[in-house]
């Protein structure tokens, strides 16, 4: 119990209890979080009428994923993305919630990437230059 309101007490008011628990990592350790179906940073995020298009950005891969904003009923989606100089990586379908998600290898390259929920969709130019 000392060492507990010790390590309270040495953190100070304003920042969290540095004692590690069931859903609280170690002090010095961090918490990896899902950020959905593809790895790394969220690059790009366009809404659209019907959905919304989000590209992933890590070193060596691009991934994107085209979400619906009501997902439920089956609908046509479309996914394409493509880095400059190759060809496009398709998705292409009737699904209930996303079409997705698909990579490329894209180190040193420019990327595109558009898609469509029911006939409305968005595409974000070249990217990632």
């Amino acid at each position: 119990m000392l060492l507990a309101v010790t390590a309270l007490t040495l953190a100070g008011p304003g920042s969290p209890p540095a004692v590690a628990g069931p859903d609280r990592p170690a002090a010095g350790a961090y918490e990896v979080r899902a950020t959905g179906p593809c790895s790394g940073k969220l690059a790009r995020r366009i809404a659209f009428r019907t959905g919304e298009l989000r590209v992933y950005q890590s070193r060596r891969y691009a991934c994107a994923v085209t979400y619906a904003k009501s997902p439920g009923k089956r609908r046509p989606m479309a996914l394409s993305i493509q880095v400059h100089g190759g060809r496009p990586v398709v998705d292409r379908g009737r699904y209930t919630r996303q079409a997705g998600p698909r990579t490329v290898h894209a180190l040193n390259r420019c990327v595109r990437a558009s898609g469509s929920v029911a006939g409305y969709g968005a595409s974000t130019g070249w990217i990632l230059c």
